[in-house]
């Protein structure tokens, strides 16, 4: 009897040993697989830009904002919360990747009932041949909004353009997006002093990578924004700890943030004092076109 237990045993740890052999190889495969193209498996998970497909689900939570006064009045607030939903459909070409990236929110106000779906966005970012480095690359595209549901967005079209500029080098991943749009809307209509732009969006990021436990800490979603019509400025900070989960076909990118503002004095619109988001995100990479 004690024989057929140990037995037992020997056989139960040796498949087990077996089966842990091979997931390592997968994941080890799958990492020589992406360093071949100047990243691994962690950092394109956490890559915007790269050439993949994504799925992204984030529930922002915004209980507070500041009530400070401007031009006389205290500042408007923002909506509390809202739920994103954001994929991301590569097309590789032999001479550029285009990233068609749509991403929908639906915004909930707990003070006034009203809840709905925000701007809609659609942005499609180009990346030549020659702007791709392998360990980072640079594109430009067109982006376009349409209207939401009333009360909770801008009932009109939006049209524009954004960029982004990414760089991986050892366990940092770095990199800056911009984007300017304008308003479809007759400028003469508008009331005096405004315009038709809407202010130019600003979002750096700097993200620290553990190792190869998949953990990593960073700057949150942050999005600098300065108005051209007043001339003010609006700058939140915050932070993001996150782990990727590696994965032979695709990678699991969750993670908690914190954020807040920092500069907002000159900013006439809300400024948010905090604000939470959860986040999943699974990728999958695909190869470029031959």
């Amino acid at each position: 009897m004690k024989t057929k237990i140990v037995l037992s045993l020997l056989l139960f740890c040796s498949i087990s040993i077996i089966q842990a052999q091979e997931e390592t190889k997968e994941k080890q495969e799958t990492e020589i697989e992406t360093e071949e193209e100047g990243q691994n498996s962690t950092s394109q998970a956490m890559d915007a830009t790269a050439t993949q497909w994504s799925f992204q689900m984030a529930y922002q939570f915004m209980p507070d904002y500041y009530d400070d006064i401007v031009n006389g009045s205290p500042r408007p607030a923002g909506l509390d919360n809202y739920l994103q939903v954001r994929i991301v459909a590569p097309i590789p070409l032999k001479s550029l990747t285009i990233l068609p990236r749509l991403t929908v929110r639906h915004y909930e106000d707990v003070n006034t009932g009203k809840t709905g779906f925000g701007n809609t966005e659609l942005f499609a970012l180009i990346i030549p041949s020659a702007t791709d480095w392998g360990s980072g690359r640079a594109g430009i595209g067109p982006l376009v909004t349409a209207p939401g549901s009333e009360g909770v967005s801008k009932d009109e079209w939006g049209y524009g353009f954004a960029a982004a500029i990414v760089n991986n080098s050892g366990q940092w991943f770095y990199g800056l997006l911009f984007s300017q749009s304008w308003r479809s809307i007759d400028p003469q209509a508008l009331p005096a002093g405004q315009s038709d732009i809407n202010p130019l969006g600003i979002a750096p990021f700097l993200n620290y990578r553990f190792g190869t436990s998949g953990m990593y800490l960073g700057t949150a979603d942050l999005v600098a924004l300065y108005d051209w019509n007043t001339g003010g400025f609006y700058l939140p900070v915050g932070l993001r700890f996150g782990k990727v989960f590696v994965r032979p076909k695709g990678s699991w990118n969750a993670y908690v943030e914190y954020k807040t503002s920092a500069v907002y004095d000159s900013w006439e619109g809300s400024a948010v004092q905090n604000s939470f988001r959860i986040n999943l995100t699974y990728v999958m990479p695909v190869g470029k076109k031959q």
